[in-house]
């Protein structure tokens, strides 16, 4: 599954790559506002080691999402 998305990405034209992340990050967002919920109401240590586990993934996708976008909107930048 790497191959295959690094294959996509990398065929994606860099004007819809940052809306593409932008959408991804609101997902994945919404993947830790569950995780966290699932956390608050588990009642067995599986339960909680999954939600948590879901929130740590969760995170790394959105801050690794914003820095991606954050590269791409520096290559639109014009140089001094």
């Amino acid at each position: 599954m790497i191959f295959v998305g690094v294959e996509l990405i990398g065929h994606v034209p860099s004007v819809l790559h940052t809306p593409l992340m932008s959408g991804a990050n609101a997902i994945h967002g919404v993947v830790i506002i569950g995780s966290i919920i699932v956390m608050g109401q588990a009642e067995h240590t599986g339960a909680l080691v999954l939600g948590f586990l879901a929130v740590v993934l969760g995170t790394l996708n959105v801050v690794g999402g914003f820095v991606v976008t954050d590269r791409m909107l520096e290559m639109f930048k014009k140089k001094k």
